[in-house]
């Protein structure tokens, strides 16, 4: 436990409300960021999409972020031997420039000390995202996907789609870790 924060399994009683908190805080990013950002919304109103957070939920490790016995945030991991992927991890803007998502990161590599690569996407314009992931938590850019550069693990990606979420990229961030 590092700044009074800690994991928890996430409980199907708690499923929903997780889904909306993790809405909320994508919402919230991009409203800082943006002011208004239409154009990136998966579905009506919505950054990330229900469907994308209970997909990434059915296919990994859900972990509720809990400080001093309050829920505040959310992680998302899949690993595979020592391949680690961090899917989602979010906090509640109430919760934000407190030190929980470091704390909660330093959480999920205590729990799956196995993983020896971490990896990760997020969006080109999340520059909170980037400062955290690249100077407090230690992974560097590998690579950008856009257009030009397709990420092959989407399969909409780079076609022209016009569901495509984020046509003007993404970063791929990896850690190494030890």
């Amino acid at each position: 436990m590092d700044n009074g924060v800690w994991l928890e399994p996430l409980r199907d009683d708690d499923r929903e409300q997780f889904i909306l908190d993790n809405q909320e805080a994508f919402n919230y990013g991009a409203l800082e960021e943006f002011g208004r950002r239409d154009d990136h919304f998966e579905e009506d109103g919505q950054i990330i999409s229900r469907e994308t957070i209970e997909r990434c939920i059915d296919e990994g490790d859900a972990w509720r972020i809990v400080r001093d016995s309050e829920k505040v945030g959310g992680a998302i991991v899949k690993v595979d031997g020592e391949r680690g992927e961090l899917e989602i991890l979010f906090t509640s803007p109430r919760a934000h420039s407190r030190g929980i998502g470091y704390a909660a990161w330093c959480e999920i590599e205590r729990t799956y000390p196995e993983v020896r690569v971490w990896g990760l996407v997020t969006p080109y314009f999340e520059t909170r995202n980037i400062h955290f992931y690249v100077n407090r938590c230690g992974f560097h850019i590998v690579e950008f996907f856009n257009s030009h550069h397709p990420d092959p693990n989407d399969p909409d990606a780079g076609h022209g789609e016009p569901d495509d979420q984020f046509p003007d990229g993404m970063f791929r961030f990896e850690k190494v870790v030890g």
